[in-house]
């Protein structure tokens, strides 16, 4: 007897009423979430993007060449502002991987409560920094995802970006 989808028998002896069954979406292999962390220096941006880059490879995630791109210049530049700003109260970073049905997400952590903004881009201004998060910004929406930035319950924040993987991948 399959008892699957059925309840015991209700008092007084009544039939088994059936319930729905979902179905078990078995993930895909390239599926998961892993976490690295790194200390709050320029050179944990390279060894990040290089670690990153191989997990994406490793897993076989169904990420293009481009989207790959796209993503570790987001990490890049995510990484370089918490190494930027949130040194003095955060000597250690943390980056997020998240591989979907369908989608990627990065997200850097840092023990800073500063909220950034992005800043406009302005043809005038001869400084050409500062504009990191703009890009994170631009490169997501052109991969039609989204970002934005949570505090922790530490206090900190986490700037994440996530974005759809190919149709059919």
């Amino acid at each position: 007897m399959d008892i699957r989808g059925s309840e015991p028998p209700a008092a007084g002896g009544g039939a088994p009423v059936a319930t729905p069954v979902q179905e078990c979406v078995r993930p895909a292999s390239y599926e998961g979430t892993w976490r690295l962390t790194a200390p709050a220096l320029d050179s944990s941006v390279p060894q990040l993007r290089h670690a990153v880059r191989d997990l994406v490879r490793r897993q076989r995630a169904p990420v293009t060449d481009d989207m790959l791109q796209g993503l570790l210049l987001i990490l890049s530049e995510l990484v370089t502002n918490s190494v930027r700003h949130a040194a003095l109260l955060s000597p250690e970073i943390g980056v997020e991987v998240s591989l979907g049905s369908g989608w990627v997400r990065i997200a850097v952590e840092d023990a800073h409560p500063y909220r950034p903004k992005a800043l406009e881009a302005d043809p005038d201004q001869q400084h050409t920094g500062g504009r990191g998060l703009l890009l994170v910004k631009t490169i997501t929406a052109e991969a039609g995802g989204l970002c934005d930035v949570e505090q922790t319950g530490a206090g900190g924040k986490v700037v994440w970006a996530a974005f759809p993987l190919p149709p059919g991948a």
